[in-house]
């Protein structure tokens, strides 16, 4: 049976479910670009992605008509 958790919460200190975890690839990938990306290109990265979205127009989000 598959376990349904919520990772965000459950695996702050670091994954529980191990070989079983449903997002292993993910790890894989993440560790990967740890590995393979300086600080300062990550720094760049986030930097560049604060600017896009500071870039963007507001949305607007309005109440239903009752």
């Amino acid at each position: 049976m598959e376990q349904k958790i919520d990772c965000a919460v459950a695996c702050v200190n670091g994954c529980i479910l191990g070989d079983k975890c449903p997002n292993v690839e993910f790890k894989a990938e993440a560790s990967k670009f740890i590995e393979e990306t300086s600080l300062d290109k990550m720094l760049e990265l986030a930097e560049e992605r604060l600017r896009k979205k500071m870039m963007e127009p507001p949305k607007w989000v309005l109440p239903e008509d009752p």
